[in-house]
């Protein structure tokens, strides 16, 4: 009764606690939530300077004293002390001070998270006030806020592309039949940018401008026509600001190396699969969703290589979010995708 009661009057919450981006979902309202993984801290006074978007506007605009922090490395907590910080900061803001009861929270995590990363994971909501913590794995809860009938018993294949990992998995009544996880996704791709600038044309640019020209004209086939950017970085050898140009076909070969892995990724996937489900999912081909989905002509580069039709998720930065939020929905009709 006093748990009934509890959950009544607490406000459930799902998370995405990604690499780049952390997303919650306030249930009956939907993702209420989009923020950087970023907490800047003093360094000298130990005090939180920002945290999220605030945080991310200062990377690099800052004196010696202050540290911009990505506690979450390949989607895992890689700072306990400052992950806790960020979720305790962001819970706040989302339940105010109208919030006198500890709310449930459902958390999306990476497929092969160890039993280490598990309990940083429950003890960083814990600390930052949820009374009950279940555990989901992204993939899983991507495939639900894509909308595949996981429930049922035929194959359902999603490709979770976020910040830090690519996850793929196929799904058969409410169990991840087969996962192939790869630390290589959206943070990559960014890397492999700034490597190929440095390399090619002898500039540093930051990281955040690698990400917006990735956006924008990045792809991984050739486009219809050719497309370019100005930018601003920092010569290496003189260190003199200057403005470049870089095309969409620098960039496509910028991002050629992990796009690939996560092509080889995928490849495998389907080569281990159970025969009957590779059946399905040669029917009804298999879905993108997370950030690393956007990269134009992903879909098309994935079906040359596996001849299957290959659906992009609606939204699908938030779908791992909405999946995580209809769990918190439906507790007992998906109750079994929890994981220890």
């Amino acid at each position: 009764m006093l748990e009934r009661l509890l959950g009544f009057l607490s406000k459930d919450l799902a998370m995405d606690l990604g690499t780049a981006n952390t997303l919650i979902y306030l249930r009956g309202k939907g993702v209420v939530l989009n923020e950087p993984s970023v907490v800047a801290i003093n360094q000298e006074s130990h005090q939180v300077i920002a945290v999220g978007q605030e945080a991310r506007n200062i990377i690099g605009r800052h004196g010696h004293r202050i540290a911009t922090i990505r506690p979450l490395k390949d989607g895992v907590i890689a700072d306990f002390e400052v992950t806790s910080i960020m979720i305790k900061y962001f819970l706040a803001k989302i339940l105010k001070s109208r919030q006198l009861f500890r709310p449930k929270l459902v958390v999306a995590v990476p497929t092969g998270i160890t039993s280490v990363e598990k309990r940083a994971v429950i003890e960083a909501a814990e600390q930052a006030g949820a009374r009950q913590i279940h555990l989901v794995e992204e993939p899983m809860a991507a495939a639900i806020g894509t909308g595949l009938p996981i429930d049922q018993p035929f194959g359902n294949m999603i490709v979770d592309i976020g910040g830090g990992t690519t996850e793929v998995a196929v799904i058969s009544m409410f169990a991840v039949a087969y996962s192939e996880s790869v630390r290589v996704a959206g943070d990559e791709t960014n890397d492999a940018i700034l490597r190929y600038v440095q390399r090619e044309r002898h500039m540093t640019i930051s990281e955040i401008l690698a990400e917006k020209v990735k956006m924008k004209i990045g792809s991984a086939v050739p486009l219809a026509s050719p497309e370019s950017m100005d930018i601003t970085g920092k010569e290496v050898l003189s260190g003199i600001p200057k403005t470049f140009t870089v095309t969409d076909e620098e960039i496509r070969e910028a991002i050629k190396e992990p796009v690939m892995v996560i092509v080889d990724a995928v490849k495998r996937a389907l080569e281990k699969t159970p025969p009957e489900l590779a059946a399905d999912i040669h029917d009804k081909g298999y879905w993108l969703a997370g950030g690393g989905a956007l990269i134009r002509g992903l879909d098309q580069l994935l079906n040359q290589a596996t001849g299957l039709k290959v659906n992009v998720a609606d939204d699908p930065l938030t779908a791992v979010a909405r999946g995580a939020g209809m769990v918190i929905e439906q507790m007992d009709f998906f109750r079994q995708v929890f994981i220890n």
